[in-house]
């Protein structure tokens, strides 16, 4: 998952030793190989919880370091965007865990997804990746799990995990509903999700009913507008426990006149001139969830739906698992360590690179990744003490 190739089995082979020397040795201190069967009958014994602490380490080392500073979208609150996605899908391979879903001809398609997080800010392009929460059957027989449901467990594992760090929850129109907001505020955390006027019927009629509203008006250095509209203290809906949150509309358009973005959220932060740029911002970063987390696991190497294994237990949640620790240190290498850095920049880009550094790890053994690294920056003084040596 690290070196992101896509077989397993090949990937063991080519790391074989040669002479007691090998890359997993050297660069990741494993001492010895296990085939793949074994692997992954290991794995399967193994719940995805027990993979919790290791996000919880990273997330606290970024923390300690001030590198999450930057993230801050308000004052020492961080922005945690959340979202579904589905990572295998099969209508012959299945364990207890599986969603199923019955098509009109009978057909079962079976499935696993989770409920994933990630800490982003508008102005940074990295996402890190918190410990997501499996949607999942528990017994095979109950009530099929949902994103609503995971939402619920992932909300109170976050504060579990993280009980001094302030959060506000980015999320979907799935998210803007009372059970889960107060759910997050309960958790002392603050919301900032979608709110779809065919959704939220009552509380867009409610809003509407007013004259007239605070705006705000802006015009940027391409010439688009963007317009700004909130109300604060609206019912969520017309039953006589309704929530009361604080609403937020948003337009842009360009210079022909054309809406060319429009949406719409609801928040437990009271809205005003002052804050109301941020909070859109905020709003429209929740799409880093989706393009450059979920897109990148699937599109740009990772092989986030490939079939590394299924079992009969945990497999195929704790391949994801691994899939997404890659990913993680990836994201942070990119955030914190220079000479990726530079093999970033001189790569321009980051499939090549990748592609870089698993040719170098089949032709040679190195010592560290720092050495990797520093072979790919500085070919000619490796190529010298090649042709020296021979």
């Amino acid at each position: 998952m690290y070196f992101q190739d896509p077989s397993l089995a090949q990937f063991q082979e080519r790391m074989e030793e040669i002479h007691h020397r090998n890359n997993l040795r050297t660069l990741f201190g494993v001492e010895s190989i296990p085939k793949a069967s074994q692997l992954r009958d290991i794995l399967d014994t193994i719940a995805g919880d027990s993979f919790a602490p290791i996000f919880k380490d990273l997330f606290e080392r970024l923390r300690r370091h001030k590198h999450l500073e930057d993230y801050a979208v308000f004052p020492h609150t961080l922005l945690c965007a959340i979202d579904g996605t589905q990572y295998h899908s099969s209508q012959d391979i299945h364990c207890e865990q599986c969603l199923h879903k019955t098509h009109r001809n009978g057909d079962i398609t079976y499935s696993h997804a989770v409920l994933q997080g990630g800490i982003m800010h508008p102005d940074k392009k990295q996402v890190l990746p918190v410990m997501p929460e499996a949607i999942q059957n528990t017994d095979g027989i109950g009530k099929q799990d949902c994103e609503s449901k995971a939402a619920k467990r992932f909300i109170e594992r976050l504060k579990q995990d993280h009980p001094r760090q302030r959060f506000l929850l980015g999320g979907d129109g799935l998210m803007s509903h009372q059970p889960l907001i107060e759910t997050a505020l309960e958790q002392g955390m603050h919301v900032l999700f979608v709110a779809k006027p065919g959704d939220h019927k009552y509380l867009f009629e409610w809003l509407n009913d007013f004259p007239e509203l605070p705006t705000l008006e802006q015009v940027d250095e391409r010439g688009y507008t963007h317009q700004y509209r909130w109300k604060n203290t609206v019912p969520l809906h017309g039953q006589a426990n309704a929530l009361e949150v604080n609403v937020l509309e948003y337009r842009m358009i360009n210079t022909q006149g054309k809406v060319t973005y429009k949406n719409s959220w609801v928040t437990d932060i009271p809205v005003n001139q002052h804050n109301v740029v941020q909070l859109v911002r905020a709003g429209r970063c929740r799409w880093k969830i989706e393009n450059e987390c979920f897109n990148t696991l699937k599109n740009q190497g990772y092989y986030i739906e490939h079939n590394y294994g299924h079992g009969k237990q945990h497999l195929s949640y704790n391949m994801y698992l691994l899939t997404l620790l890659a990913f993680y240190f990836h994201q942070i290498f990119e955030l914190t360590d220079g000479a990726y850095q530079a093999c970033r920049a001189k790569a321009n880009s980051k499939r090549y690179l990748w592609e870089v550094f698993r040719g170098t790890v089949r032709m040679l053994v190195v010592d560290s990744w720092e050495q990797l690294m520093d072979m790919y920056l500085h070919p000619d003084d490796y190529e010298v003490k090649a042709t020296k040596k021979s």
